[in-house]
């Protein structure tokens, strides 16, 4: 891809982060600038070699910006897109790294000027960690990138967005935004209120002598990972796609129900075929896509 001149990433944690030193260390970027709240996290980030600059002001961050990329809370997009829209160049592609397309599209309408020139994007990729200090080069190699162009997207913007995403290691493909955030609702934000669930469910149990965690181990380690990921953020996600996420735990309240009356019934094979039933396909996910999906 033709080098970016200057990216700036407005949220400079784990996502923005991990990019910016993914695009350095494949050479097609010049300046990345890093647009934050935390002075503590932006001079991390300054020191780590994530960014060439910082500021807290995105207006001045913008205004010579090839492209901009937004890595933050759901809930911040409109704000965010009004303070760049008097100095953002006419030139300028923005595109974000949220879970929920259809209210970025939505706020970006709102907001931008040339909404043509936004790119909803999505990295499949992560960890529970945070902040600059998290983000490492190598986070997006071989994980999946979604982008969610509408029929009046500006097609160069389009490629040069998919190009910056492969130029870091992802596979791209394009979807429509409902479509993205109904499997994603299923696949990523379910398993995270579940997690934040399980984790709440037991943190209420105990008694004056034993806490819970005291007994837990390996297989509520790796289950509950996730729910030490930034709950403002999930705040912002389990909202915005609402709709998606309340069908999807119905899906996960009818298999409890079934698990639970299974269990009162003492009906082991059916739990037994439950059980099976995950496992096959839990295995042949990891078969076909191996550990780079995790």
């Amino acid at each position: 891809m033709n080098p970016i001149k200057h990216l700036v990433v407005i949220g400079t944690g784990l996502i923005g982060g991990s990019l910016a030193l993914a695009l350095k260390k494949a050479g097609v970027v010049e300046r990345v600038t890093g647009v934050g709240r935390s002075r503590e996290n932006l001079e991390l980030a300054k020191v780590r070699g994530v960014v060439d600059d910082w500021t807290h002001d995105i207006a001045a961050a913008v205004a010579d910006a090839d492209i901009v990329l937004l890595a933050v809370p759901m809930s911040a997009y409109e704000s965010v897109f009004t303070a760049m829209v008097d100095t953002l160049p006419a030139t300028a592609i923005v595109t974000d790294a949220g879970s929920t397309k259809q209210s970025a599209i939505a706020a970006a309408r709102t907001c931008l000027p040339d909404p043509c020139r936004f790119i909803a994007g999505h990295p499949i990729a992560g960890t529970e960690q945070s902040g600059a200090g998290a983000a490492f080069a190598e986070l997006f190699e071989h994980h999946l990138c979604i982008l969610t162009p509408q029929d009046n997207t500006d097609p160069a913007a389009l490629q040069r967005v998919q190009s910056m995403w492969e130029a870091a290691g992802s596979r791209v493909i394009c979807m429509a935004p409902e479509e993205h955030d109904d499997f994603l609702a299923a696949v990523s934000h379910l398993p995270h209120l579940a997690a934040f669930a399980l984790v709440n469910a037991v943190r209420k149990q105990g008694n004056d002598e034993h806490k819970p965690f005291e007994f837990a181990a390996g297989g509520f380690r790796d289950f509950t990972r996730i729910a030490s990921s930034s709950p403002q953020m999930w705040r912002d996600i389990a909202l915005c796609n609402r709709q998606a996420i309340m069908h999807q735990l119905d899906a996960l309240q009818d298999e409890l129900t079934a698990m639970k009356l299974a269990l009162q019934a003492d009906d082991g094979e059916q739990l037994l075929d439950d059980f099976k039933a995950a496992k096959t396909a839990r295995d042949a996910w990891l078969a076909q896509h191996g550990e780079a999906s995790s």
